[in-house]
């Protein structure tokens, strides 16, 4: 555990992992086969206060910050979760943060404290499959009419759409081209994934099997102009205000589970034994689980920076970017060796280090590329020319 963490934070952590324990290798191990959602353990979360850790005290939450919040999703992966752990409770905890900051009292009111029992379950509805991460060029249309908005389009990559009621979406309520920038005519609702008029496609794909993807087809929904959070036009912004919370307790999270990788991986080289010596005496197998153990402490260094800005109202971007980037391939290279430490035995499931292979590729993939977060660093931290 790092030694700055504050005392709140190393008690979270042990909190979490004790919870965590009654959750173990077998049960990931059989929603990674199974395919089914862990309600068990998001209820578990839920009934131990978790879910609203980053919450307003007075709609149910603990009024902690995201420095706390990452504390805690970081024991959830590293107790051997992992990316289906975290991601089965991640949307509960932040993905509202846009009421929180931007809603009215009565929509708080109304529906945070649902979020934070778990009585409603929350997907996030953003990419489309024509635009990818240029989100400013959203397709999907919320016409107004009056009372309501109708609205059609596509969603795609939305996590937990299978057993969500609740999703956050964001809809262009005015044409591409009738405002002075595209990202204007973007606005944001709170809504329910009513299936009458959307269709919930899951997408297989080749990790973290028990937490869905999916693509969503909308035809004709309505949703109640007090489903509209904070103004119309302004979504885009209000998504922006949740995206460095999101970065950083992504890397947080990359950051345990690339430490569990490690730790099976650093056991399996003390007691495996060839011609006559452990494989870990060999510097061949060290020098690479060293340089892991080196990236993930740099990457979590980073992430609590970062989270320590956000805390402070203070710019966080350029390190929540950056820890993004950090965790994302610090554990994509943990997992990558602890596979190759294992040699044949990595390749096995029942020693869980390829779950956590196929279960890093996710998030050094979304919500942005290791590419596009560079990019992001050069132009706001370099001064050099934006390239996209």
């Amino acid at each position: 555990m790092a030694k700055f963490f504050s005392d709140d934070q190393a008690a979270i952590r042990e909190s979490v992992l004790k919870l965590c324990a009654n959750f173990g290798d077998p049960y990931w191990m059989e929603r990674d086969r199974d395919g089914k959602f862990p309600h068990e353990f998001c209820n578990a979360i839920a009934e131990a206060g978790w879910m609203g850790i980053a919450m307003p005290q007075e709609f149910g939450g603990s009024g902690l910050g995201i420095g706390e919040a990452a504390a805690m999703v970081q024991a959830v992966s590293e107790s051997g979760a992992g990316n289906a752990g975290f991601t089965s409770i991640a949307l509960n905890i932040f993905g509202l943060h846009p009421v929180v900051v931007f809603g009215t009292d009565e929509q708080k009111k109304q529906w945070l404290p649902r979020i934070i029992s778990r009585e409603d379950i929350a997907c996030f509805a953003v990419t489309e499959p024509n635009t990818g991460l240029d989100t400013t060029r959203l397709r999907t249309m919320a016409v107004d009419k009056g009372d309501h908005y109708l609205v059609r389009g596509q969603k795609i990559w939305t996590s937990t759409a299978q057993v969500a009621n609740k999703m956050l979406l964001i809809a262009r309520t005015k044409e591409i081209g009738e405002t002075a920038k595209p990202m204007d005519g973007l606005s944001l609702f709170y809504t329910d994934l009513d299936r009458r008029y959307i269709e919930v496609r899951e997408i297989e794909k080749m990790g973290r099997k028990s937490v869905d993807s999916n693509q969503l087809f909308i035809e004709d929904l309505p949703i109640p102009r007090e489903h509209l959070i904070g103004e119309e036009g302004k979504g885009f912004r209000y998504l922006l205000h949740g995206l460095n919370a999101e970065r950083i307790l992504i890397s947080a999270s990359l950051v345990g589970l690339g430490r569990s990788a490690l730790r099976r991986a650093s056991t399996y080289a003390r007691e495996r034994v060839v011609f006559g010596r452990p494989i870990g005496q060999n510097q061949g197998v060290q020098h690479p689980l060293a340089q892991n153990w080196a990236e993930l402490e740099a990457a979590n260094l980073m992430a609590f920076n970062a989270a320590a800005l956000h805390d402070a109202g203070k710019p966080c971007g350029i390190e929540a970017n950056a820890a993004k980037y950090l965790a994302g391939e610090a554990a994509f290279r943990a997992c990558t060796n602890a596979v190759m430490t294992l040699g044949g035995m990595g390749y096995a499931k029942e020693y869980h280090v390829e779950r956590y292979f196929r279960e890093c590729l996710i998030h050094r993939i979304a919500p942005i590329s290791p590419q596009l977060a560079l990019c992001f660093i050069a132009e706001q931290a370099l001064g050099l020319p934006k390239s996209y």
